[in-house]
């Protein structure tokens, strides 16, 4: 083990640390959810990094996930033609790309994967996985089952994640729904995963594997943040008891087919929504900064950057060194990080496939981890999401809900930095995971 694997194993345990110190109820907290939720992110760690088998199986499920993407571009292609050419390639007409565009290339893979999970929900192969871990969260942890269901469904989907456990969110004590909102940003769905696929697998060629075990990772991460910041102070109605989901199953595969396909355009639309509201908001705050930083560096003779993603890069730093980024990449991944929080995980994710063809990374292993810590919903435009998306299936708990949501989103936040902590501990660029 090198000092920068060490330094990530450090940082793990200083990050749960962090976390307790922000915790409502720092003598009640359940010492069982917090020691199973760091051995479970190692024991899986390990298991992927380290044992060969696990390394194998990590590599099929990243060919087969790149596969499954190559069959969602035959409808991009049909439909924008040249456009969806991904850069260097050409079509059948001798068509060459036009270069990466993010709208005609990437954003419509969503809609595939949507109608794909909506075919995976029908067939009950999502279910089964989604109960398996639920049943292990409840009996190792000793959490309630709802929430262990919840948390379990966000390793495969978003906010819709919330409909498995609706007969119960009205009746869900503070703790749980701390944890849900956690989760549930400190996690992806699978249908935009395939979209920071699309976006890195030039650059990294292992990254749909990668983002395969951060989902995983993600889920025993999100539930010890959630419970170091929401300890338990009541008693949970499902508490070590299993729950099923709960999902309206549809009356056949083509209509499972075609109203999975139909979610994922509205959740499509709401991508594109979000990065044109968003980006331009990010863009006059970074206007304003500008101005009113100009005064400030003329003044005192400064030369700094005065923009957000530049300033909540610094308060990121520390973090970044911690989970062992090595120190001359610390300050690129930082404001990665940083920019993440206000502008979405996908632009963050295409400044880092920008950063990995300019070469600007020391070290490969920084670029991974990287990868690992921005593998969540950890950002204002989801938290707003989240809370609006729970609030419509449980009216009476908006309230309880928004209380709970900056928290939540430092919660998540640190679940993702210690998600990219464990990667750090295990990662090492002789692995064959580093797709050489």
């Amino acid at each position: 083990m090198t000092w920068l694997n060490a330094r990530s194993f450090l940082g793990l345990l200083l990050l749960g640390l962090l976390a307790w110190l922000f915790s409502s109820h720092k003598k009640v907290i359940n010492w069982k959810v917090v020691g199973w939720g760091l051995g479970l992110q190692l024991l899986l760690a390990f298991f992927i990094f380290l044992v060969p088998a696990g390394s194998q199986l990590f590599l099929l499920v990243n060919e087969v996930v790149v596969k499954v993407l190559d069959s969602a571009t035959a409808g991009i292609k049909f439909l924008f033609g040249r456009l969806a050419l991904p850069p260097g390639t050409t079509n059948e007409a001798g068509e060459t790309s036009l270069g990466f565009i993010l709208a005609f290339q990437s954003l419509p893979t969503v809609v595939f994967f949507a109608s794909l999970v909506g075919a995976l929900y029908y067939l009950r192969i999502m279910p089964f996985f989604i109960q398996l871990f639920a049943r292990i969260f409840t009996r190792l942890m000793r959490i309630s089952g709802a929430e262990s269901l919840c948390v379990s469904s966000n390793i495969f989907v978003g906010v819709e994640s919330a409909l498995v456990v609706r007969p119960y969110l009205e009746k869900m004590t503070t703790s749980e729904l701390g944890t849900i909102l956690t989760a549930g940003m400190a996690t992806i769905a699978s249908s935009v995963l395939s979209l920071y696929v699309m976006i890195l697998h030039p650059e990294l060629p292992t990254i749909a594997g990668h983002l395969v075990s951060a989902s995983l990772l993600s889920a025993p991460a999100a539930l010890l943040t959630s419970k170091l910041i929401f300890p338990e102070t009541d008693s949970p109605l499902t508490l070590g008891v299993g729950v099923k989901p709960y999902y309206e199953r549809e009356d056949n595969l083509i209509m499972a087919i075609i109203n999975g396909a139909n979610s994922g355009l509205k959740l499509l639309a709401g991508i594109v929504a979000l990065l044109l509201a968003f980006l331009g908001l990010v863009a006059l705050l970074d206007l304003f900064l500008g101005w009113s930083g100009g005064y400030l560096n003329r003044w005192l003779g400064w030369a700094f950057d005065w923009k957000i993603s530049s300033l909540l890069g610094y308060l990121f730093y520390p973090l970044t060194l911690l989970i062992g980024v090595a120190p001359e990449d610390a300050l690129l991944v930082a404001r990665l990080l940083g920019e993440r929080v206000v502008a979405t995980e996908l632009v963050s994710y295409q400044h880092l496939a920008e950063l990995l063809r300019s070469g600007a990374f020391s070290d490969p292993r920084s670029a991974v981890i990287a990868s690992y810590s921005l593998c969540g919903f950890a950002h204002v435009a989801s938290l707003a999401i989240f809370i609006g998306g729970i609030g419509a299936l449980a009216p009476g708990r908006i309230k309880s809900l928004s209380s709970l949501g900056l928290k939540a989103l430092l919660a998540a936040t640190i679940a993702c930095l210690m998600t990219g902590a464990v990667a750090g501990i295990f990662y090492t660029g002789s692995s064959i995971l580093a797709g050489r």
